[in-house]
């Protein structure tokens, strides 16, 4: 798979196999993302992986918080106070598709409801990555790890594995910190479902278009 190949047809996936990736490979995928660039070779990036308990316990936390209806207090924001266009237009496509694909309707908030907790069970996936930045580095350095997540991406989808970033991982980062004894001074940036993609499951099978290259590039000669 060459590199341009690896980029469009990486998707988010939804539905995970039951079955474990070796750590062996795990490994392989991080020795390939180390590589990607930062300002001053800073390599501002932290990797949890979690599997077995650990990843349980991360899962029945989060839901236990959500059940508890505790606010969420993420270490920064992720999404706009206010939507406008065209990320809302953008926005509600992409839930209209998701939920679509799952067969929820706007009227079955039990299905949305499941569909939201998949989230925190990493749809599925038996491995998950967190990732955590120093509380004192700047945005340069979240720039960095923006590359750094595309690279694991991109490079567990050329070893056969499947991803799916993932915000709703760092809602309660406190606790997910206390599971990981992960101290105070370091910002959990985002999760990451990693594992084998169920390919069968209708959750995989649609795709979210990207603006043209004209939508949002200008030529200056």
């Amino acid at each position: 798979m060459n590199i341009v190949d690896a980029i469009t047809s990486r998707w988010a996936c939804r539905a995970y196999l039951d079955q474990p990736v070796d750590k062996a490979l795990i490994q392989q995928v991080l020795e390939a993302a180390r590589w990607a660039p930062s300002g001053t070779n800073t390599q501002p990036w932290r990797v949890a992986v979690v599997t077995g308990k650990t990843r349980q316990s991360i899962t029945d936390t989060l839901i236990q918080a959500r059940d508890d209806n505790l606010p969420e207090n993420p270490d920064y924001p992720y999404y706009p106070t206010e939507w406008r266009e065209p990320y809302k237009g953008r926005r509600k496509h992409t839930g209209l598709a998701l939920y679509g694909a799952l067969g929820i309707g706007k009227d079955d908030p039990d299905g949305r409801k499941k569909a939201w907790y998949n989230n925190y069970r990493l749809f599925g996936a038996p491995t998950g990555l967190l990732f955590f930045i120093d509380r004192d580095l700047n945005q340069g350095s979240w720039l960095d790890m923006g590359m750094f997540l595309q690279n694991v991406m991109l490079a567990a989808h050329g070893l056969g594995l499947a991803t799916c970033p993932e915000f709703s991982l760092a809602e309660y980062p406190d606790r997910v910190r206390q599971i990981l004894g992960v101290p105070n001074d370091q910002l959990l940036v985002a999760g990451m479902a990693l594992g084998y993609a169920d390919k069968a499951h209708p959750v995989n099978n649609y795709r979210l278009p990207r603006e043209a290259v004209d939508a949002f590039t200008r030529w200056y000669e």
